[in-house]
This record gives structure tokens, sequence and C-alpha cells, in this order.
């Protein structure tokens, strides 16, 4: 759909022009509710803190609230008391039915009439668009914000946020956002983040492989991988596959090749992207014959050597 130009307006905080506010670096300090403290929830919840939030966190998990009470924020019991009284809730949840779960059941009856509640997880356009459209019936507004960077970006506050929403809802939401980003964009109406997300994923995961296959291929040819990078990086080849997350390591920029494949963007988390990027290819009768193939190639890879490992390692098995 036709985006307005505040819908592709992007913002990267601190401006150049002028510096960031003394607190947070692009809204007022504000009672902040944060569901969800794993990986990538945590290291969000602690740039919120860190940039003058009251975050009121929760999760399940002990020693996920430990953690965020050292980076600053204040544990909560329970969901519902995180989100009493909070300007914005910010949710960073596993997967579609836990984000429906708790929207449902906790998030709608405890949040004030005028918060702003901004799902993070990346989930199925049709839950998104689901929670969407109850929020409304509520009186409340939501938007789908998925994040793309992985965990050292949302640890460093340098994700991108994928936004689907209201054009209002993108307005309230922009400044949380931009505490624990460095460009938020407006995609559309609410799920069209999802959408965003999960083609931008499909593309990331079928352009791994074919880099992959190449750096395999030009190894069996007796290239030098080095020399073989220094030129496809500045020709038609190149791509960020290539030149800001090399599957080789000692090439390139540091990634998760250099530690044996450990840490990055986790494999069983690029297949979770991809088998959503098929459930809406299927939906919608659009065919992604590649973005098949991706999704075949990282299940058997997950359900061998890759299911502790960053998604770049599926070099591994074509080498």
């Amino acid at each position: 759909m036709p985006c307005s130009a505040r819908r592709t307006r992007r913002r990267a905080w601190p401006p150049s022009s002028r510096s960031a506010p003394a607190i947070g670096r692009g809204s007022k300090m504000a009672r902040i509710a944060f569901i969800g403290l794993g990986n990538m929830g945590g290291g969000m919840a602690a740039n919120l803190a860190k940039n003058g939030h009251d975050v009121r966190a929760f999760d399940l998990s002990q020693e996920a609230l430990d953690r965020a009470k050292a980076a600053g924020c204040l544990p909560a019991a329970t969901a519902a008391e995180a989100i009493s009284g909070a300007e914005a809730v910010i949710t960073m949840l596993p997967a579609g039915k836990h984000v429906e779960a708790v929207y449902t059941e906790t998030v709608f009856d405890a949040a004030e009439a005028g918060a702003i509640l901004i799902d993070c997880s990346t989930i199925d356009v049709d839950t998104a668009r689901r929670v969407a459209a109850a929020a409304a019936a509520r009186g409340l507004t939501a938007v789908d914000a998925p994040v793309s960077g992985g965990i050292a970006a949302a640890n460093a506050g340098t994700l991108t946020f994928m936004v689907g929403g209201s054009a209002a809802g993108f307005e309230r939401a922009e400044p949380f956002l931009s505490d624990m980003g460095k460009a938020m964009i407006h995609a559309g109406a609410g799920g069209a983040g999802q959408a965003a997300k999960i083609c931008n994923n499909m593309l990331l995961g079928a352009t791994m492989i074919a880099t992959c296959e190449a750096f395999a291929l030009a190894e069996k040819l007796g290239l030098d991988l080095q020399n073989f990078y220094d030129i496809a990086s500045i020709s038609s080849g190149q791509s960020w596959s290539m030149t800001s997350y090399c599957p080789v390591p000692g090439i390139g920029p540091e990634t998760p090749a250099d530690r044996d494949y450990a840490g990055g963007f986790a494999a069983p988390l690029m297949l979770k992207d991809l088998r959503l990027a098929m459930e809406a290819s299927a939906s919608t009768g659009a065919d992604t014959p590649m973005g098949r193939r991706a999704a075949e190639l990282y299940e058997a890879y997950v359900a061998g050597e890759g299911a502790d490992k960053d998604f770049s390692g599926i070099i591994q098995t074509l080498r």
C-alpha cells in the first residue's frame, strides 16, 4: 500500500543538529511496562531504563527478572502489576499464541485508557491484525513493531523497528522505540510491520544460503577466499550477507563465523521467520520458491548441527 511521508519517516537519535534530551533520546521520562525479558527483550528493557524511564518489567523467568533489576528495571510479580499505571506497554514474546494470550487475558484489562501498546515480537500477520482490531474495539491504540538487528543491536540500542498501525499510533510509539533503536519506519496499517519483517527475513535467509554456496564453490575452485571476497564485495554479487555478516571466518567485519558460529541470530529464529513467511505465502497464494527452499534447508540444519548455531553456520553443511 502507498505510504504517506509520515509513514516512511525515519528518525535516528541523536540528530546531528541538536543534542539529545537530558532524559531519553526520544521521549520524556515515562512509566513503561515491559513484558518478556529474553535475549532480545532484556537488552531493550535495559536501554529504556538507561534512558531514564521507570521500567516495570515482568517475565516468567526469575533469572531474567534478576538481570532486568540489575539493569535498572523494577521487577513486577505479575504482568498486570507491571502494566498498572503504565503510559506504554511493550511486549517481546516468542510467538503469536503468546502475544494473543497476554493481550486478551491481561493487557487489555490492565492497561490505562491512554496507554500505547507496542508489540515487538515477531509473529504471524493474522494474529497481529487480530490483536490490533481487538485493541481498537476497546478504545486502545496498539502497534506491531518487530525488530531487525539481533541481540547485539538490542543490547546496544541500535535496532530497526518496522511498525504497523495507524499514523497516530506510530507517532505515539516512536519516542519509546527511539530509546531502543536507531531507525523507526512506518510500514502501514496494523500487521504491516510483521509483513515487512517476514519478507525481509525471507530475503535474508535466501541470500545467506546463496552467499554460503558461492564461498563453498569458490573454495572448491581453488580461489583464495579473501581475494574472492575483495572481488565480490564490490561487484554485482555484493549483499549484506557477504559484506556485513560474512559466513567465512577471518573475512570482512567480525561476525559469528569468527566465534565458531556462536551468538548472533540463532538458526532456529531464522527458521521461525521462514516458517512464518511460508504461512503467509500459502495464505496469499504467493509463489516463493527460493523462500521455500531456504526454509527446507534451515529445517534440516536446525534438526542437525545448527540447533545452537548462528544462521550463517549453514555454510558448514555446504563445504
